[in-house]
């Protein structure tokens, strides 16, 4: 499917791009890869990586620029939203500017991938937007239904779009393993809450998740896939085993576990040997059996949260990941 075709990545020199670019261009040779996004430095910095390749272009800009975005689609066949203000502190002290990014940033993509006729949109979510409990998940769960409603307001153009939502993604910029191997060897490391657990998932496979939509959406999915848990003190042994633990409590907004599949969505909810799917609820579209595509219906109480998983992630496991992974981990 994307095999000779245009591709545009919005917050594309984040950690997902790094992963997805390099990864898309070897599988499918896209004829065109977009790299949208509003920090020239890191569009030079990227840039250096791809030396002379011409199927990777460049644009600034900015999804809360609708003329601009409207511009950088032209002749774009599938985008990857990857856009968002998502530092969940960040988010709390600046919500208005969150609210821009996260909310009106959608609104402005759905609007000009329709005037475009871009064919596929895939946006990417957090756990955080199930049950949300701060100002970052509140705005993603708002994305995810406007990309979700965006099928039924396209009208007659024959645009879909659909939402990838996973957790903890291992080693991104900002995240809690670069964050500890920093201060490995100073003797402590600061937790949370020792009963604090995260999700657990590479780039490459949340990569591999988007592909999937792309291949698999009729239009209003959100794809979650199953990936192991680990405990907080856990990590931190896997960065550090002879650091002590320091508790220093639960930052504003933050969660004690990570949820992607709350109950409320149980009734919508769809399990496959990989994934879940949660279709959408409005137009009895949960019911279309070709978005359900051969899925098996979970039971009515069923959630999909760090603390009740049924996959989890061992210390040496991780430990090796690190190993095999330090000199990106952090960077991208």
């Amino acid at each position: 499917m994307l095999t000779s075709s245009s591709i545009l990545v919005t917050g594309g020199t984040g950690s997902f791009a790094h992963t997805f670019v390099p990864m898309t261009l070897a599988k499918y040779n896209p004829k065109r890869l977009v790299i949208y996004s509003r920090d020239e430095m890191k569009q030079w910095e990227m840039a250096k990586l791809y030396g002379q390749d011409e199927r990777v272009r460049f644009f600034i800009g900015d999804v809360r620029d609708k003329d601009r975005i409207a511009r950088a689609l032209n002749g774009i066949d599938y985008v990857v939203h990857a856009a968002a203000t998502k530092i969940v502190p960040t988010a709390e002290y600046n919500p208005f500017e969150c609210v821009k990014t996260n909310v009106l940033g959608a609104m402005n993509l759905i609007d000009a991938a329709i005037d475009a006729k871009v064919k596929r949109v895939v946006a990417l979510s957090t756990d955080k937007a199930s049950s949300p409990v701060n100002l970052y998940g509140a705005t993603k769960l708002t994305s995810d239904k406007l990309f979700i409603a965006g099928n039924s307001y396209a009208g007659g153009h024959d645009v879909r779009f659909a939402v990838v939502r996973y957790g903890n993604v291992m080693g991104s910029r900002g995240s809690v393993i670069p964050y500890f191997l920093s201060l490995a060897g100073k003797g402590s490391l600061p937790l949370t809450d020792e009963r604090m657990t995260r999700f657990m998932i590479t780039l490459e496979q949340g990569v591999e998740l988007v592909w999937h939509a792309f291949e698999d959406m009729v239009g209003g999915e959100i794809y979650v896939k199953k990936i192991p848990s680990m405990k907080l003190p856990d990590i931190a042994r896997a960065a550090d085993p002879e650091a002590s633990h320091e508790i220093v409590g639960i930052r504003p907004g933050e969660k004690l576990h990570e949820q992607m599949i709350g109950i409320e969505d149980a009734a919508y909810t769809y399990e496959y040997p990989g994934h879940y799917k949660i279709l959408p609820a409005i137009y009895n579209w949960s019911s279309d059996p070709f978005r359900i595509n051969g899925g098996q219906k979970v039971l009515p109480d069923f959630t999909y949260s760090s603390d009740n998983n049924r996959e989890w992630m061992c210390i040496e496991t991780l430990r090796s990941w690190i190993e095999t992974n330090r000199e990106k981990i952090g960077k991208l």
